[in-house]
């Protein structure tokens, strides 16, 4: 055996390349001074002078990885590859870090305006309603308030506005679910949400120029930059309704940035329970699923989402009435005049309605100017509303609704200068609505196709380090092509044939077919300031003028809306509404205590109104007519709250909202104004005790002392006229809530809070003048809810 031994001839490189450039700001190339460079691989580091520049010297050809930091910057690492004297340079985000400029809560960028009034539920909130509604949750925020048909069905009310003047946008998407009627609850699950964020008024014209009331946003969490899987589920079992709901999400983040995420969640509740009886077929059903993926860097980013909402809720079986004598017997007495044994069944009247929302989001940054945004949605939304009604009629809706809507939306913001950022967008929209013949029922709403086109510019301009001006214009066009049936006798009772005959297309005799084609162009703009004070002392002014085209409710109703159990009547003479809103807000933080006070006015010229004018007899009976006009009014509120850290235990929090509405033109107020309340809350915190939290909420509603009048109507059964107090609204209440929590740890990676939350602590009867039910029995009695969160 032989062995060979081969010489070997170590070689040392010489290492004398250069790599070299400036750290600039991406949006205007300002070079940045102070940055620091590393190159991890070398353990080496420069820092850039007063020009941006940087300087590595004597290094090795070959790949690296530069990490990029700033203090006001959010850090990036850049791959390079060097081969001899090398040139680059690097942009980071400048604006990121500045001073109050970008507020994350749980998870989603709070600022939305400059001066406008904006409110947040924080992520805890969120969870403690998972079993709850949207409006549910949102009566957390001082100023707003929900509209009511029982416990389930809850819109939400923006100093005293709801209905079309308050907007929501799903994921940045605009519902359109038919929220006209005053028992449309908005199709949204509120677990899909990790951030809401409530604007007050038409300050944020981005997201449209006809939110009299204010803006609804439900976000999406922004993902963190790593290699991760996580995910959360929630049990939610309540005792009033006998059921629960049951909610799971999982995301998974790419450590390309690509990412997806699933979220899921059911809930079955059966009749629910005032203190001292069943309310009757009160059940609901609701299924939400939503699948999101996509990839966000810094300079670009896509996407994708779609979620499917279903929901079957049943509505009060007494409050089924057959004529307007019903109706008095049910005002008169105090209890209802159906109760059945408890159920799960969801009979007739009930409401069944799903949505599906598809969307596709792009953006795309460019150094030096600013961020181009694109999106399109598409939404499906479809409602059944069932009556009672004879025989195999009964399984046969009396309302079937399809609305089908395709957005578009495109804008540019601007934001190279540290002083000035613009932004401009555009808006198309087409919408399809299909009232299915089939029902065996006259139509409430009928055909029609609309078209939407807005363009909007805002911009905001920094005066100084405290003082920041902002100010916006926004166009809007609508155009709604109808076709629609009249009985002939209903046309002539409104005079439509003096005003509208061009527009009849087909006379049959008792009904005419006809063809109303309405424009709207609308304007809407705002201004304000804000003052930043050692960001502990805000003052924010702001002006908003906003129009609001009338919504097809408004313009086309005509005959009996069977789950609202009224005849409503439309006016095809409705104009757009022109609100004029002044807000100012001053708000006081300090380390353990600090304040809100919140006053405005709202002048609202061509104020749409809904309201009760007499009684109408059909072959069904007798029924009430509401009937929507237009008049002058005025909103005037104050929202007020307050918070003291007394030691590092004990805690409390207050809220007071008050709005007075008016009828400026007739002289009387306004029908559906919330009455004045005042929410306090106390809690007790231990952290040691594995995170326990005590907290008792107290929410007093005062009586609504101003309401419009009463009506008089004809009695059939009294054959006389009687006064019908449907506009008298119930006494003050006063309720007591209970909430504790802890957490527990379940390993490195999963960890667990249970959580005990009781609403009418005391089992009080009450009624509630913004619920539509209270004609008819008393609102919801005590329900204890305990709660298990997974975080896995």
């Amino acid at each position: 055996m032989s062995i060979l031994l081969l010489p070997f001839i170590l070689i040392g490189q010489k290492c004398n390349d250069k790599l070299s450039g400036k750290v600039l700001d991406f949006h205007n190339k300002t070079p940045l001074v102070g940055a620091t460079l590393v190159i991890s691989d070398m353990n080496v580091s420069v820092f850039t002078d007063l020009n941006g520049q940087y300087v590595f010297k004597d290094i090795c050809s070959g790949e690296y990885e530069i990490e990029v930091m700033h203090p006001d910057c959010r850090t990036l690492i850049f791959p390079v590859r060097i081969s001899g004297d090398t040139e680059k340079d690097f942009f980071l985000e400048h604006h990121l870090e500045e001073l109050d400029e970008v507020q994350v809560v749980g998870g989603a960028v709070l600022k939305k305006t400059n001066s406008g009034i904006e409110e947040r539920l924080d992520n805890e909130t969120l969870i403690r309603y998972s079993g709850g509604s949207l409006g549910d949750a949102l009566n957390e925020i001082s100023g707003v308030s929900s509209l009511n048909t029982g416990a389930t069905i809850v819109k939400p009310v923006i100093h005293g506005l709801n209905g079309s003047r308050v907007l929501v946008l799903n994921d940045g998407v605009r519902m359109q679910d038919m929220e006209w009627g005053d028992e449309h609850a908005p199709n949204v699950d509120i677990n899909s949400a990790s951030a809401i964020s409530v604007v007050k008024g038409a300050a944020a014209l981005q997201y449209g120029g006809d939110a009299v009331g204010g803006v609804i946003l439900m976000e999406q969490e922004i993902m963190p930059a790593k290699d991760t899987l996580y995910g959360k589920t929630i049990l939610n079992g309540m005792s009033n309704g006998r059921g629960g709901s049951i909610s799971s999400e999982l995301s998974k983040v790419f450590e390309n940035q690509w990412f997806a995420k699933v979220q899921g969640s059911y809930k079955r509740l059966g009749d629910q329970e005032a203190p001292d009886y069943i309310l009757s077929n009160t059940g609901i059903r609701e299924t939400g699923i939503s699948l999101q993926a996509g990839k966000k860097t810094f300079n670009w980013g896509i996407d994708a989402r779609f979620s499917y909402y279903d929901a079957e809720i049943a509505i009060l079986r007494a409050s089924h009435i057959g004529n307007v004598d019903d109706l008095i017997r049910s005002i008169n007495s105090g209890t209802p005049q159906i109760i059945r044994p408890f159920t799960y069944d969801l009979q007739n009247p009930r409401q069944q309605v799903t949505h599906y929302l598809g969307k596709i989001a792009l953006y795309k940054r460019f150094q030096g100017l600013g961020k181009w945004s694109l999106q399109y949605d598409f939404q499906d939304n479809r409602r059944l509303e069932f009556d009672v009604r004879r025989g195999e009629l009964d399984d046969r809706a009396s309302l079937d609704l399809q609305l089908t809507t395709h957005t578009i939306n495109t804008d540019f913001k601007w934001d190279a200068n540290d002083r000035l950022e613009m932004q401009l967008g555009l808006m198309g929209r087409y919408q399809d609505n299909f009232p299915n013949p089939d029902t065996g029922v006259r139509r409430l709403i009928p055909d029609y196709e609309k078209f939407d086109l807005g363009i909007f510019s805002i911009a905001e301009y920094r005066i100084s380090q405290d003082w920041n001006l902002d100010a916006g214009f926004r166009y809007d066009f609508s155009r709604i092509d109808a076709t629609k049936f009249y009985l002939t006798s209903r046309w002539e009772e409104r005079g439509y044939d003096e005003d509208f005959s061009d527009i009849i297309i087909e006379d049959l005799d008792t009904q005419l077919l006809t063809n109303p084609v309405l424009d709207f162009n609308n304007f809407s703009g705002t201004t304000g300031v804000k003052y930043n004070k050692d960001n502990n002392t805000f003052f924010r002014l702001n002006y908003a003028l906003a129009q609001r085209a009338p919504n097809p409710s408004e313009l086309f109703s005509d005959g009996l809306h069977h789950s609202a159990a009224r005849i409503e009547l439309g006016d095809l003479r409705i104009n757009s509404e022109t609100s004029s809103k002044i807000s100012l807000s001053y708000e006081k933080r300090n380390t353990n205590w600090g304040f809100t006070l919140e006053p405005y006015a709202n002048f609202v010229s061509d104020f749409v109104v809904l309201e009760p004018t007499g009684v109408e007899f059909t072959i069904r009976g007798a029924f009430p007519v509401w009937s929507y006009r237009q008049t002058d009014s005025r909103l005037i509120g104050l929202d007020a709250s307050a918070y003291v850290d007394w030691s590092d235990r004990w805690e409390t929090d207050h809220q007071f909202s008050i709005v007075k509405g008016k009828d400026t033109e007739n002289d009387i107020a306004l029908i559906n104004i919330p009455a004045a309340n005042f929410r306090n809350r106390i809690r007790f915190v231990k952290r040691e005790w594995n995170g326990l939290e005590v907290a008792l909420m107290s929410n007093l509603v005062f009586r609504q002392n101003e309401f419009p009048p009463n009506i008089v109507v004809f009695s059939p059964e009294e054959q006389q006229d009687v006064l019908l107090e449907i506009n008298t609204p119930p006494d003050a209440y006063h309720l007591l809530s209970f909430t504790s929590k802890m957490d527990f740890s379940l390993g490195d990676s999963a960890a667990l809070t249970a959580s005990v939350n009781v609403n009418n602590l005391f089992d009080t009867s009450f009624r509630d003048y913004l619920n539509r039910q209270r004609f008819f029995a008393n609102g919801m009695g005590r329900n204890i809810q305990l709660q298990l969160i997974f975080n896995y």
